[in-house]
C-alpha cells in the first residue's frame, strides 16, 4: 500500500522539478538576450571624430580652395529606448555631443611654392544635443548574439553658449561665428550585441549649413569701422563609435 501513494508522490515531485527548471531556464535566456524582448532601455557613451565638408569659403573676395580638414576627437553620451518587432526595431534616443574639428589653409596660397606657408586657422569645439530616431533591422539574431543595420533622420540643437570658435591667424579684427541652433542630420551605421553588451559604429551628415554668417570689423577710408562678412558654409559630418549597454 505504501508504494502505492510514494509513485504518485514522486512523479509529482518530478513533474514540478520540471517546470521550475524550465521557467528558471527561460529566465536566465530572457536576461541574456536583451534584443529578443519587445521593449529595451539603454544607455551608450563614445568618442566621434569631426570634419567639414565646405562648398564656399570667401575672405574680402578670395575663394580658399585649397584648405586642410582635420580631424579631432570629440565625446558624447546617450540614452535610448528600442521598441522591437521580430528583427526590426524603432530607436529614440537623447545624447549629448562635444564635437571638434578644424579647418586651415595657406594664406599665400599655391602661388608661392618657394616660401615656408603662413597657416590660418578655424578651430571649432561644438556642443550640442540631439535626437535621432532610428530604424533598424537584425541581420543576425541568435541566442545573446546580434547584429544590426540601422538608420534614420537626427534633429540637432547647438548649445551657442557653449561653443567655442576660434580664427587663428587670420588677419582681421574681431571675427565671429553664429551657427545655427537648429539642424537636420541623417545617421547610418551598425551594431553588435552580446548579450546586454553592444558596439555601436555610425556615420552622421549634416543636411544643411550650419552657419548662419561670420563677421568682422574692417576699416573705412574715413576712419570709422564697418561690420564685413566672410562668406563661409560648411556642413558637419561625424565618425563615432560607442559602447553600451542594453536592459
Amino acid at each position: 500500500m505504501m508504494h502505492r501513494k510514494i509513485i504518485p508522490f514522486l512523479m509529482a515531485l518530478l513533474i514540478a522539478t520540471s517546470v521550475y527548471a524550465r521557467e528558471d531556464k527561460n529566465e536566465i535566456a530572457s536576461s541574456l538576450t536583451p534584443n529578443w524582448r519587445s521593449f529595451n532601455i539603454g544607455v551608450k557613451a563614445g568618442f566621434n571624430s569631426s570634419m567639414f565638408v565646405v562648398s564656399r569659403f570667401k575672405i574680402q573676395d578670395v575663394t580658399i580652395h585649397d584648405f586642410q580638414n582635420n580631424y579631432q576627437l570629440g565625446y558624447f553620451g546617450s540614452v535610448f529606448m528600442r521598441f522591437n518587432w521580430r528583427r526590426h526595431f524603432l530607436q529614440p534616443e537623447a545624447s549629448y555631443n562635444i564635437s571638434k574639428s578644424e579647418i586651415s589653409f595657406d594664406k599665400l596660397g599655391t602661388q608661392h611654392p618657394d616660401i615656408e606657408p603662413d597657416y590660418a586657422a578655424l578651430r571649432s569645439t561644438i556642443h550640442s544635443f540631439d535626437i535621432p530616431l532610428l530604424y533598424g533591422y537584425h541581420i543576425v539574431k541568435q541566442g545573446p548574439y546580434g547584429m544590426a543595420l540601422f538608420g534614420g533622420p537626427k534633429i540637432r540643437y547647438i548649445w551657442s553658449k557653449r561653443n567655442r570658435i576660434t580664427f587663428e591667424n587670420f588677419d582681421l579684427n574681431n571675427i565671429q561665428e553664429e551657427l545655427y541652433p537648429l539642424n537636420v542630420s541623417v545617421t547610418i551605421g551598425i551594431a553588435v550585441n552580446i548579450s546586454r553588451i553592444f558596439f555601436d559604429f555610425r556615420y552622421e551628415q549634416d543636411l544643411r549649413n550650419i552657419s548662419r554668417h561670420v563677421t568682422y570689423e574692417s576699416s573705412n577710408t574715413d576712419g570709422s569701422t564697418a561690420i564685413s562678412l566672410i562668406k563661409l558654409h560648411r556642413r558637419e559630418q561625424t565618425l563615432s563609435f560607442s559602447l553600451g549597454m542594453l536592459f
